[in-house]
């Protein structure tokens, strides 16, 4: 049988260290975890067992493992510090067995996006980028739909436009809306963006900017920021809009849930896995689900596809189309809307464009 691993770790440090360890998570402070975190090794969290392809039959088993490290201290903490402890949890993940490693969250983003940790291990490495981005899109176009926002003449923005999601994202989206906002804080490299996404022949009306509240322009947000801090506050939106969240830690602050009941927030990157999977472990998601980067490991993996893939802080456009096909062939597809951790219902969909409504006609 062929097999995987993924390397998760604490984005909110007292309720992720619960789920494994409950009475640390109850005693200890989100401070003195962080602390603790740097002395902590590698955990092994639990074995994934039922992934079957849709069309081949073929099925896979992997693995959680765990890097110890949250966020903050994977900022705060030396570059080469941060490396060593990543790599010692793939180390785990190759005594399982696994034959490819994918980095999930803060692991993905750290230094150059993979490429260390990959020429450290013996096995191949994959960030998941690539199918997070399919499968953000895939949401945003079917939010635009039920939300009844004009996709093909729609105003986008991307929040993060520099980073590896956000610039392969934009490109995208720029052929296939109306307009896009690249926001980011670097102008230079925001321009550069720019200047690529216009000569690869995008039909979309582009701008630039280094204002986070520039987002009220657009019907469609897409924010992917490494910021530890929120940055779409509820005065940056415009009624009926819709956001995904791509970002871990969020990039939405919780405000904009209870301030505007009239905007769409939705959590990106939810996939329903095909085959009766478990993962034996509570990550937060409903049963048969998973973020998409853990998705995009998994699909190699039925693939066979046992090499590097989605590294660096460069995704190209075919990555992106080669795994969403791929994951299609294999089954796995949008798993439905999430917001702030909770499902959608269409009840709430349905208030949320009356209340978008009520605010367009004050």
């Amino acid at each position: 049988m062929d097999t995987f691993a993924f390397i998760i770790h604490p984005i909110h440090p007292k309720r992720d260290v619960s789920r494994k360890f409950p009475l640390l998570g109850k005693i200890l402070t989100e401070r003195q975890i962080d602390f603790f975190s740097t002395f902590f090794p590698p955990v092994y969290i639990s074995e994934i067992t039922g992934i079957t392809s849709e069309s081949t039959g073929k099925e896979i088993k992997g693995w959680f493992v765990a890097c110890p490290l949250t966020p903050r201290r994977m900022l705060e903490l030396p570059e080469k510090t941060v490396y060593r402890k990543i790599i010692q949890t793939g180390r785990m993940a190759e005594k399982l067995g696994a034959k490819i490693l994918g980095l999930g969250a803060f692991t993905s983003v750290v230094g150059d996006g993979g490429i260390t940790i990959a020429k450290a291990l013996d096995i191949p490495v994959t960030t998941g980028d690539s199918y997070t981005v399919a499968i953000a899109l895939d949401a945003l176009r079917e939010a635009a739909r039920i939300m009844e926002i004009d996709y093909p003449n729609a105003k986008a923005a991307v929040l993060g436009a520099t980073g590896a999601i956000g610039r392969v994202s934009a490109e995208l989206l720029a052929h296939e809306v109306g307009e896009v906002y690249l926001i980011g804080k670097r102008r230079a490299a925001l321009e550069e963006i720019k200047s690529k996404i216009q000569n690869s022949g995008a039909r979309a009306i582009l701008h630039v900017s280094t204002n986070p509240s520039d987002i009220k322009n657009a019907q469609l947000v897409l924010t992917v920021t490494s910021s530890l801090d929120t940055v779409v506050e509820p005065e940056h939106l415009q009624p009926g809009s819709v956001v995904c969240d791509v970002a871990r830690p969020r990039d939405v602050s919780a405000q904009v849930a209870a301030a505007r009941p009239d905007v769409l927030v939705i959590d990106g990157g939810m996939v329903e896995v095909p085959g009766r999977v478990d993962f034996h472990f509570d990550f937060g998601f409903p049963p048969g689900k998973a973020y998409a980067c853990m998705a995009e490991t998994m699909v190699l993996a039925l693939e066979g596809r046992f090499e590097d893939y989605t590294v660096g802080k460069h995704i190209t456009t075919n990555q992106v189309k080669e795994i969403a096909q791929l994951a299609a062939k294999h089954g796995f597809k949008l798993g439905g809307f999430r917001s702030f951790e909770k499902p959608i219902t269409e009840e709430e969909i349905t208030r949320i464009k009356t209340q978008a409504q009520k605010r367009r006609h004050r």
